[in-house]
């Protein structure tokens, strides 16, 4: 197997990984420790973490994961890798739920949160509106992104079998 496919596999499963442990730290800590939070505490919390996350940390998980599998997909074809179909799915679950999710619903909610002012005695109802739907949505991005780490953890299995 040529050594530039192994390295974009291995590539691409760091990337599904580290995408995935973003948006699981988001299911099972963050969104629950700010429910805890009073209103105006969760909000403010979030709307900093918001403005923090765009960075080039997050943008090489988040933008690179796409098209690192993408190369990879690529490279699996052209190398006739068994599971070359496998990672094609992995892309495309992330590329379509997770970038999709993340462009469409996730972003827009945060914008329109980060356009609060406070304190707003409107806390509750507006954390209450946000906090839900967003976590919605958040699983499905960690869903869909754990499914892509899967599906690549598999292509490195069938890659080192092949040995």
């Amino acid at each position: 197997m040529p050594f530039v496919f192994r390295t974009f596999l291995i590539l691409s499963l760091l990337e599904a990984g580290a995408i995935f442990g973003f948006f699981y730290a988001w299911v099972c800590s963050t969104m629950w420790g700010l429910d805890t939070a009073p209103p105006e505490v969760a909000i403010a919390a979030m709307q900093a973490m918001n403005a923090s996350v765009r960075n080039g940390v997050f943008a090489v998980s988040f933008f690179g994961t796409p098209v690192v599998v993408l190369l990879t997909v690529v490279l699996a074809f052209a190398t006739g890798h068994r599971r070359a179909g496998v990672i094609l799915v992995a892309a495309l679950a992330f590329a379509v739920a997770s970038v999709l999710a993340t462009m469409s619903v996730n972003v827009p909610m945060n914008e329109a949160l980060a356009q609060v002012s406070l304190p707003s005695e409107q806390a509750d109802a507006i954390w209450a509106a946000y906090s839900g739907p967003w976590q919605l949505w958040n699983t499905l991005r960690t869903l869909t992104s754990g499914a892509a780490l899967l599906l690549v953890g598999l292509a490195v299995m069938q890659a080192q079998t092949r040995r």
